[in-house]
């Protein structure tokens, strides 16, 4: 017998280990769950690591020098994460986001994203892959992204003046330099680009309409601003009700200084509501995570770095896909594309999460002690 030795990191989350059906189906490019959402989104975080230390996502009293991130050996491989997105796209996945942690931290993943974009739909069309960033290594990276095949990339940003903004990333980084990763993704082609700003009451929400300007007169149409509410994820962030601003009264705001028109959605299941400037300006979005859920129409999974399959953002327990993608069967021979395509099959089709909807009607179960994944870890 031989003693194998897991990482602790590696069971920071409750995973199950995937069944696999004896007799294994091929996909058909669609795959439903129990409320008849399609699944179409993957969410592939790369790296568990970030250089900011945002109180609402990895604040520094907790993930301080002495936190212990997932070593080397347990992430998926770039081949490990091509070979699972090219099984989620033969059930039917249209859209690959690459996040973090922040993904750009992760060595060379310029190379990942060349082998995900020579990835086809069951119909020869390419995917649509974009990649999400707090921008500090944007400026230096922007044209290798797009060389590579990225077409679109999503930067957060919290404020626009330096020292809200350095306050709140916690470690001392100037909101220039992300600008200015912006003016490079731009200028390399990574277009139509978003803005993510996460707005907290009484952290930053004054800077909602100064960004807002900001955006309209150094980008306009180049460039969507978002503005999310601030999310539950997790139990790290300290997340309390009354630091939540409703997305109607950032509307609210935002129609005063700017007047806005509403705009329908552009794709089935897009999380943002969509507003344009009435003077043709471009338009915004707001994404309201608490305070209006989206779960109805939910088509996401995803991907943790070291390969758990997590079906909700506020889950407690994912699946181990690394087991099937590193593992062998009870033969000893290794699962092929169709056993793992099975498993997945058999874990979506059995989904029925929606967190959101149920908190949101005083529903939510409290918990069974699990905490949640930390957003850090699985991505937004």
């Amino acid at each position: 017998m031989v003693n194998t030795v897991i990482p602790l990191a590696d069971l920071r989350y409750a995973a199950q280990a995937p069944r696999v059906p004896q007799h294994a189906a091929p996909p058909m490019g669609v795959l439903a769950d129990r409320l008849g959402r399609p699944l179409r989104d993957l969410r592939i975080s790369v790296t568990d690591r970030c250089n900011f230390r945002c109180s609402y996502c990895m604040p520094k009293e907790v993930f301080d020098s002495s936190y212990k991130f997932l070593p080397q050996s347990s992430l998926l491989s770039f081949e490990e994460i091509t070979r699972a997105a090219r099984i989620f796209v033969a059930h039917g996945v249209v859209k690959l986001r690459l996040t973090g942690g922040e993904p750009l931290l992760r060595k060379n993943v310029e190379a990942l994203i060349g082998q995900l974009a020579a990835l086809r739909t069951p119909s020869g069309e390419p995917l649509d892959i974009t990649l999400t960033t707090n921008g500090s290594l944007l400026e230096r990276k922007a044209r290798a992204l797009r060389e590579a095949g990225l077409r679109r990339v999503t930067v957060s940003l919290d404020a626009l003046d330096d020292a809200v903004f350095r306050r709140m990333n916690d470690v001392d980084f100037p909101v220039e330099q992300v600008l200015r990763g912006v003016d490079a993704a731009l200028q390399a082609g990574l277009a139509p680009l978003k803005i993510n700003m996460v707005v907290k009451r009484g952290t930053n929400d004054h800077e909602i309409v100064p960004l807002a300007r900001h955006v309209r007169e150094r980008w306009g149409k180049a460039v969507v601003l978002r503005f999310i509410e601030y999310m539950d994820v997790g139990a790290t962030n300290g997340w309390r009700m009354d630091e939540v601003l409703p997305s109607r009264e950032v509307v609210h705001r935002l129609s005063e200084a700017f007047p806005l028109e509403p705009l329908a959605a552009s794709a089935p299941g897009e999380t943002a509501e969509r507003w344009r400037y009435r003077d043709g300006g471009g338009e915004v979005g707001v994404i309201s995570s608490v305070t209006q859920a989206f779960c109805g129409d939910c088509n996401r999974a995803r991907l943790s770095t070291e390969g758990k399959l997590f079906l909700c953002l506020f889950a407690s327990r994912g699946h181990d896909l690394r087991a099937l993608l590193r593992g062998t069967g009870p033969e000893g021979q290794p699962w092929t594309d169709a056993q793992v395509a099975a498993a997945i099959g058999l874990i979506w089709n059995e989904r029925e999460d929606r967190y959101s909807a149920l908190r949101g009607a005083d529903q939510a179960e409290p918990g069974s002690g699990e905490r949640r994944v930390e957003m850090h870890y699985i991505g937004g």
